[in-house]
């Protein structure tokens, strides 16, 4: 059977939703009220970490003391035991250097002073440079450009391969940059021109 809905009454629309709305956000404020004070009391009731609990003690003015007479050890009692340290490289690295011959010295103190550099080109030009260090990146040798300004004649493009540590080394890449057709020059340079 079929009903008309026509004449029934509506009475669930009629309720007012302001009424809820205010309680709903009155429980909210309280509850989070609730947990925020839950939460700092949890908090100060914890030991902090960077307060010391015990108390702060003065020491007591020394007492002058009575000298005794001293006591003969016992003979009956154990020697101290040696306390063995933790880790034993206190002792073994001392003995480990060894001192550098006089002939090491100089060879260190002159690889120090000067570095030997191959200087393939100077230009002017940025680009200039670039192709040249391109071309010698091809052959296998890697250089770098460094730019200079010079007094009375610009900004002047190097391009350089090394540094070099031994002679053998940079013989052999100068080799390969001449059977390639690329002239170089040898340039020492001290570490204080650097």
């Amino acid at each position: 059977m079929s009903r008309d809905y026509k004449g029934s009454d509506r009475k669930g629309g009629s309720r007012s939703s302001g009424g809820s709305l205010f309680i709903g956000i009155l429980i909210g404020l309280v509850l989070g009220l609730a947990i925020a004070l839950g939460v700092a009391w949890y908090i100060n009731k914890m030991p902090t970490p960077f307060q010391s609990r015990a108390p702060a003690t003065r020491p007591e003015p020394a007492k002058p003391a009575v000298a005794e007479p001293a006591k003969a050890p016992d003979k009956a009692a154990k020697p101290a035991e040696e306390v063995k340290p933790r880790f034993d490289f206190y002792k073994i690295l001392p003995g480990v250097e060894e001192p550098a011959t006089d002939q090491q010295l100089r060879d260190a103190k002159a690889a120090a002073r000067e570095s030997f550099y191959l200087q393939a080109g100077a230009f002017q030009n940025a680009p200039d440079a670039d192709n040249l260090k391109a071309r010698l990146a091809l052959i296998g040798v890697q250089a770098s450009i460094q730019t200079t300004t010079l007094p009375d004649r610009g900004v002047w493009h190097r391009v350089r391969l090394g540094p070099y540590g031994s002679v053998e080394e940079l013989n052999r890449t100068r080799d390969t940059l001449k059977k390639n057709g690329i002239d170089t020059t040898l340039i020492k340079v001290r570490d204080a021109d650097r």
